[in-house]
């Protein structure tokens, strides 16, 4: 039974898959960089920074600037899972790790409402190091005064289970968000839909 939970956000929280690759695809495309959406996909969970990083980039700057511009005119198509209104409500002490940076968080995280429900948000922006490091799943466990033995970080991608298990907490798969198994053989919990986390708690 775990004392604490923590969430990532995209693809855990907010159903935002569509609307991050669909935005970053039509970015790289305004300066000649063509890539199928499935392409992309290995930027989900890690920073824009990385993910520009690990593509034929000259302006990363510029990019990115215009991928998030993009996925914030979307943002009404982004909606939050089924579910996981109800089980936040349910749980206390709970916190966020996400790889958003703050000017992200204002647009893409906290016009939905969910941040009452949170005692410590961790961004991008509060670390030096990001996920799959575990300095951002470290901070919001010290913010919460968290036993790492007794956390859970629910998210939905390799890099937020590397970043649990290196913080020493346990992993839960956001099957909702990830939609498959395969790659998440060391996750501690497998969680079909959001209520599955209360079995655990």
């Amino acid at each position: 039974m775990y004392k604490t939970v923590i969430f990532d956000i995209d693809g855990t929280l907010l159903d935002t898959e569509r609307v991050v690759l669909h935005a970053l695809r039509v970015a790289l495309g305004n300066v000649g960089l063509h890539y199928e959406q499935d392409d992309l996909r290995f930027a989900l969970g890690i920073t824009g920074e990385k993910a520009l990083a690990q593509l034929d980039v000259a302006d990363r700057d510029a990019v990115m600037a215009d991928w998030f511009a993009m996925e914030a005119k979307l943002n009404e198509e982004v909606e939050i899972f089924d579910g996981i209104v109800e089980v936040l409500a349910r749980l206390d002490g709970i916190g966020v790790v996400t790889s958003k940076n703050a000017g992200e968080m204002e647009t893409g995280f906290y016009p939905f409402g969910l941040a009452r429900h949170f005692d410590a948000i961790v961004c991008a922006s509060d670390t030096e190091n990001h996920k799959p490091h575990p300095d951002p799943l470290l901070r919001c466990m010290a913010l919460l005064g968290a036993d790492p033995a007794t956390t859970l970080y629910v998210g939905d991608a390799t890099y937020d289970m590397a970043c649990a298990h290196a913080a020493g907490a346990d992993f839960g798969l956001a099957l909702w968000g990830a939609k498959k198994t395969d790659g998440f053989e060391d996750a501690n919990v497998i969680l079909e839909r959001p209520s599955d986390i209360l079995k655990y708690i």
